[in-house]
């Protein structure tokens, strides 16, 4: 089965206080075959770059409203005039409040969208056709689904 992807490389912004921020490189990534998930990979100063994997629907909301609780949280905001999204992520490594452009992450989850429409994640999944197939019969099974122990009553009515 052929997946599509979606990326698109952008620079965050690591906010460390109000007064100060640093650039961050990312790239965002959408693929079909993970289809309720969005990828960012945070490329720091590190031989690897810091991977999060959060909903798709969760960014999607956070570019209009607040939303997202525990790990991350998106909002949006403005900062000098500009539209941006922020996100604060948390783990047992630390926290990071990132800042995107609103306009790049709406243009790239707009293409996301165009892809895999909302509400029709589960279909890229073929989770209902690898069902079917599993619970398909097969020509062996009508031996095991016969009557082991076959009724005392005549057919012919003896």
């Amino acid at each position: 089965m052929h997946h599509t992807v979606v990326e698109r490389e952008l620079e965050l912004r690591l906010i460390l206080s109000p007064e100060r921020s640093i650039p961050v490189p990312a790239r965002l990534g959408y693929r079909t075959d993970d289809p309720f998930a969005v990828h960012v990979a945070f490329h720091v100063n590190s031989e690897q770059p810091v991977n999060w994997t959060f909903a798709r629907e969760l960014l999607v909301e956070g570019v209009f409203r607040p939303c997202g609780h525990g790990d991350v949280r998106v909002w949006p905001t403005k900062v000098e005039g500009r539209g941006v999204v922020l996100m604060a992520l948390s783990s047992p490594d630390g926290d990071a409040l990132l800042e995107a452009p609103a306009a790049q992450v709406s243009a790239w989850l707009e293409r996301t969208l165009r892809v895999v429409p909302p509400g029709s994640e589960a279909e890229q999944l073929g989770i209902d056709d690898g069902l079917a197939e599993l619970l398909a019969p097969l020509p062996a099974d009508d031996l095991w689904l016969r009557d082991p122990w076959p009724s005392d009553e005549s057919k012919d009515g003896e």
